[in-house]
């Protein structure tokens, strides 16, 4: 018997070009790697026969980086032939991948996001041409775009960055989880799935910059083994809140970000090399 999620997500690339405040997957934290296609395909093989998802979404970092992106469309076709394909991208590296429209093309229940990370005029002008590939693509290619202006919705994850990065821990767990806006946003991280962005990466986090002890708590959370049984696999489904929500804020903190465009080029996916 399959049981269903709503949404599964993979971190395609762990890196990111943007240098958004408080990312709730840490992509502003200058972090390196991709997944392997074979990984990913391991991972997938391990879920696809007891777990049916809503929609599987393509995310990072920022997953253009990735020099075989689009190989990831058919593979998650493949695992999940029903799901809804949603990949997310800032465009800055769209160019990259000319055969992407002819895949998202041939697919209609494929979704291209567009996300859409300040609205300041400098930033609005550095998306110009990659609208305009959009529009080149559309008319020979039409497929499924939305464009999304994340930038409009944005709030705080944790305290501060790197090192001193510290969580909110407001006590009031069932809050922080019915704010949270990747409260249904399991992830597929290591063969694994994690309840949310912020518990899965949160390991890259400590391996680059060794946080705080009140980080331990959340650290030393277990994500659902693919031996797990089905009454395990059912009781992770249902679990709402618990103590790991208490890492993010109990209220709204709406955030301004200045204009995230990184001046240097040490994450324009030079490095992609497994994390």
């Amino acid at each position: 018997m399959f049981r269903s999620v709503d949404i599964l997500q993979i971190h395609v690339a762990h890196a990111c070009n943007l240098t958004c405040e408080s990312c709730s997957h840490y992509s502003n934290h200058r972090h390196s790697g991709i997944t392997q296609l074979q990984d990913a395909e391991d991972w997938m093989s391990l879920w696809s026969r007891r777990l049916e998802t809503r929609r599987f979404v393509l995310v990072g970092g920022e997953p253009t980086i990735h020099p075989n992106l689009p190989d990831f469309i058919p593979l998650v076709r493949r695992h999940w032939p029903a799901a809804h394909i949603r990949l997310f991208t800032n465009g800055f590296f769209l160019h990259r991948h000319p055969n992407l429209p002819e895949l998202l093309h041939a697919d209609p229940n494929i979704e291209l996001c567009l996300s859409v990370h300040h609205p300041s005029l400098k930033y609005q002008n550095r998306l110009r041409p990659i609208f305009d590939l959009l529009d080149t693509w559309q008319a020979k290619h039409p497929f499924h775009l939305t464009i999304l202006h994340s930038h409009a919705n944005w709030t705080r994850r944790y305290h501060g960055y790197g090192a001193s990065m510290m969580p909110f821990e407001d006590g009031q767990q069932r809050e922080s989880w019915e704010i949270c806006p990747a409260k249904h946003c399991k992830q597929l991280f290591e063969g694994k799935i994690w309840k949310c962005p912020p518990l899965a990466y949160l390991k890259l986090q400590q391996a680059k910059f060794a946080l705080p002890e009140a980080w331990n708590r959340y650290l030393a959370y277990q994500p659902l083994d693919p031996r797990c049984s089905d009454s395990e696999l059912d009781a992770f489904i249902a679990k709402e809140d618990e103590i790991y929500c208490r890492m993010c804020p109990a209220q709204p903190q709406p955030l301004v970000l200045d204009a995230p465009i990184r001046l240097s080029e040490e994450a324009s996916g030079t490095d992609v090399s497994a994390h």
